[in-house]
Parts: structure tokens; C-alpha cells; sequence
């Protein structure tokens, strides 16, 4: 059964809106920072790795954001364009502000931390009137991500993109991504992530990004419980992280869906949501199962976070299935 319908005749498979970024991932691995000298850079930020993947598992994906005038706002760019995205919709800023940076660092296979500068970056200078209606009326599936709805101008062209997606049929898929430096509040961050929410059919996050959209509710909250609440609102499928212990993806027919993981050599943990969303996102394209689809994007995250990169690492189609079937058949082993 198909639980998400994904509407025909579209130029566009999927569009990402939201944080444009550089990383800078540690060379010395199984160190901490201040020990570490040298970092290789990837073009970074949480719905771009995803329409990265997206774009590597062959579909036709587009970009709309913000870039610093700069070397990195045009190495992202160049990236973006090099893995098949369209950047029609990808604006350059004007008025000095520069490209966030993610510095990463790599004590142990499982202690993994990020650095952020994100002061006066460019992709949450976004305005409405740069976001380019035509780009999402061509696409199938739009996802935004929780990080562009930070700070205006960034918040006020996430919500008028959802507008234009909802205008177009577009089917509509929310990656929390909680970042707290980014915010002012909890509560600041709550309420505009409760509004963003009623408006999508997909919504996908931890159990902590959850509890903080939930905070200003009573009573004791279970992944059920959190789910039921979207399903008012325009919710089809809602998908719940619990980090080593998997996911739950909850359906509207009140149906709970869970599915294997899979062995890897990890060298780090992050970008694994990033690879695991893209994944997940290709098999409901697709018409898949949620089983399946959930299956497929583990299987992705276990390719990216075995990687020294997020971007660089995301895997195409075939890497993935070959992945699956030699961890069915035991040829790949937990390190």
C-alpha cells in the first residue's frame, strides 16, 4: 500500500529549501579538536545533504536558497550543479554576509560533536520575494528543514514556499533538524515548528525534537500520542528517531512500521538522518512500502556515517541495494 500519494506530470521529482553550508570534517580521527590540525571541506547543512542523496539516487532535484559572494557561496554552488541540481532557484547575497561553517570532531566511532559558526550567514538572509514560485510548481515532493525557520527573512520565505507547495499539489515533507545555537528560545522554536508542521504530509525527527515541540503540552507523551496529533492536521506519515534503537513511522491508519538496520564500520555519526531521510523519502516515491522504504534508508545512513563525509559519501541506487543484499547475505559485519 502506498501511503503517500505523490502527484504525476511533474518537471521536478523533489525541491529542498533551507541551510547551504560548508563542513569541515577532521582529518585526525579518534582525537579531539583541540588536537586536530587539518579538515577536509564538503559542501553541508541538512536539506542539501538530502537533495545531494536525492540527486544521487537519480531523481531530478532543485536547490532554493542563499549563498555568501564568495569562494565557498560559489564552491557550494559548483558542487550543487556537478551532482545534477538545478540552482536556478540557488541566490547569491549581496550584502557581505558570509557561508556557515560546521567543523567536526572525531574522538570515537560514537563521540562525535560539531562546531558551528553561523553569525550573519547568508542562507538565513533568504527573502520571499527570492523564493521563485515556478520552481515549486514544478516539483513533486518539497522538503524544508527546521534550521531556515530560525530567523527572518529565512522563516517568512520557508512558510511562503509551503504556500506555493500547497497552491501546486506538492507533496510536503518537514526534516526537523533542530539546531538550539540557531534559536533564540524553546519556546520561540516550538511555536513556529508546531505552525510549519500543520501544514506538511510527512514529518520526520528524533524523540528530543519532539519533546521540544511538545513543551508547552500537559500530560505524558508517547510516540503514538505524538504521532495522532499530526494526523489531524494534513499528516500522513510521521517518523520517530530513537538514535541505536531505530525508528517508528506511524501511518494514519493508526498502523505503527519499523524495519532492519544494518551492520556498518562506523567512523562517525553524523549524516546518517541526512542519508537515511533521502533514502526513506526515494522509497515513498517510489510507492514502496513504509517497511521497505524505511529499510532502504538505513541502508543509506549505514553507507554515509562508514564514510569520512556526508555529502561526498551519499550513495546511488545500486550501492545501496548491493549494500543491503551482502548484509542479508553476512558479508558485512559490524566493526
Amino acid at each position: 500500500m502506498a501511503y503517500l500519494p505523490i502527484p504525476e506530470g511533474k518537471e521536478l521529482d523533489f525541491v529542498a529549501i533551507g541551510r547551504l553550508c560548508i563542513d569541515l570534517n577532521a582529518n585526525e580521527i579518534n582525537r579531539p579538536m583541540e588536537e586536530t590540525m587539518t579538515f577536509t571541506k564538503y559542501v553541508g547543512g541538512s536539506p542539501a545533504n538530502i537533495c545531494i542523496g536525492m540527486s544521487r539516487l537519480g531523481m531530478r532535484t532543485s536547490f532554493i536558497g542563499k549563498v555568501a559572494d564568495d569562494q565557498m557561496g560559489r564552491f557550494i554552488v559548483s558542487y550543487l550543479e556537478k551532482n545534477g541540481i538545478d540552482t536556478s532557484n540557488v541566490v547569491t547575497d549581496r550584502t557581505g554576509a558570509v557561508t556557515g561553517l560546521a567543523f567536526t570532531e572525531i574522538k570515537s566511532p560514537t563521540d562525535c560533536s560539531i562546531l558551528m559558526y553561523r553569525d550573519n550567514v547568508a542562507d538565513l538572509l533568504l527573502e520571499t520575494s527570492e523564493v521563485l514560485e515556478e520552481t515549486v510548481a514544478k516539483a513533486k515532493v518539497l522538503l524544508i528543514s527546521g534550521t531556515a525557520l530560525a530567523k527572518s527573512p529565512s522563516r517568512e520565505a520557508v512558510f511562503l514556499t509551503l504556500d506555493y507547495a500547497k497552491k501546486h499539489g506538492a507533496t510536503i515533507i518537514f526534516d526537523l533538524d533542530y539546531r538550539p545555537y540557531t534559536w533564540t528560545s524553546k519556546e520561540e522554536t516550538a511555536i513556529y515548528y508546531n505552525l510549519a508542521s500543520e501544514k506538511c504530509d510527512v514529518i520526520i525527527g528524533t524523540r528530543e525534537e519532539f519533546d521540544m515541540m511538545e513543551q508547552f503540552e500537559k500530560g505524558q507523551r508517547d510516540d503514538r500520542t505524538t504521532a495522532s496529533k499530526w494526523f489531524s492536521y494534513q499528516a500522513k506519515i510521521v517518523v520517530i528517531k530513537h538514535g541505536k534503537e531505530g525508528s517508528i513511522a506511524y501511518t494514519q491508519d493508526g498502523e505503527s512500521h519499523t524495519a532492519n538496520s544494518f551492520p556498518a564500520k562506523v567512523i562517525k555519526t553524523f549524516g546518517a538522518g541526512d542519508s537515511y531521510a533521502a533514502g526513506f523519502i526515494y522509497g515513498l516515491m517510489h510507492g514502496w512500502t513504509v517497511e521497505k522504504s524505511m529499510e532502504f534508508g538505513s541502508g543509506a545512513a549505514a553507507i554515509v556515517v562508514s564514510s569520512h563525509s556526508c555529502s561526498d559519501a551519499m550513495p546511488t541506487a545500486e550501492q545501496v541495494q548491493d549494500y543491503i543484499t551482502r548484509c542479508k547475505n553476512g558479508e558485512i559485519t559490524a566493526s
